[in-house]
């Protein structure tokens, strides 16, 4: 086994296992979703829509438990409210901090379980598909190119020289992410990114909003949308 992704479910995390598998086969590609609370499980549902497609196993893991004293209001656990406006709208009144549906250091946990599941099956390379959107006024500082190249310098000592990380978007953002998406052939129809989990995307919470305009940008509608 040569790359691990770690698939979300969403457009970005399935670019990514479409880059990794056009690298280095399927048969050398291996997935992890992780549950964390998360009010639904669309996303992990559409992940598994995502590894069935390109042929890759997909590994789960629990890691719940650590959120359980979170307010972040992605978890089922929140008393908040998912907010409806633009990440932009969101951090005119943070003051600089995350925003509410930042979930504390995931991709830092995210990454640091990851390494030890890719060490354990001999994979070289971790993928993970933050871009510089997320990271765009500290919404997401777990998105950065500062934070990917920290956690990447700690992961590559930690295991002893053996394992990457590679976050490919680093320094895109989401509408290149797309294009890159399109031309490899992406099964966007499968994929799953609004914080709602209802029958259909909400269309209005601040994920919805960046989709919709990455795909508007590349001239399509959405995939998932269209159920195409």
């Amino acid at each position: 086994m040569k790359a691990l992704v770690l698939l979300s479910g969403g457009v970005d995390s399935a670019t990514c296992l479409g880059l990794a598998v056009k690298e280095y086969g399927a048969a050398e590609v291996c997935a992890l979703s992780v549950y964390y609370g998360q009010t639904h499980c669309k996303e992990l549902e559409a992940a598994q829509k995502v590894a069935d497609f390109y042929g890759v196993s997909l590994k789960r893991l629990d890691l719940s438990v650590i959120f359980e004293g979170s307010d972040c209001s992605l978890l089922a656990s929140s008393p908040k409210d998912i907010p409806l406006q633009s990440y932009a709208e969101q951090l005119s009144v943070t003051g600089g901090k995350p925003v509410s549906t930042y979930v504390p250091f995931r991709n830092g946990l995210f990454l640091s379980a990851a390494a030890s599941v890719a060490l354990s099956h001999g994979c070289e390379v971790i993928y993970y598909g933050a871009h510089s959107d997320d990271a765009a006024g500290n919404a997401y500082p777990d998105c950065s190119e500062k934070f990917n190249s920290a956690m990447g310098e700690a992961i590559y000592t930690g295991s002893g020289g053996q394992l990457k990380i590679l976050a490919p978007f680093v320094n895109l953002n989401k509408s290149q992410v797309v294009k890159i998406g399109l031309e490899l052939g992406v099964p966007y129809k499968y994929t799953w990114s609004c914080y709602s989990g209802g029958r259909k995307p909400c269309g209005v919470c601040a994920t919805c909003r960046d989709r919709a305009a990455a795909f508007e940008i590349n001239g399509i509608d959405d995939p998932a949308i269209k159920g195409e």
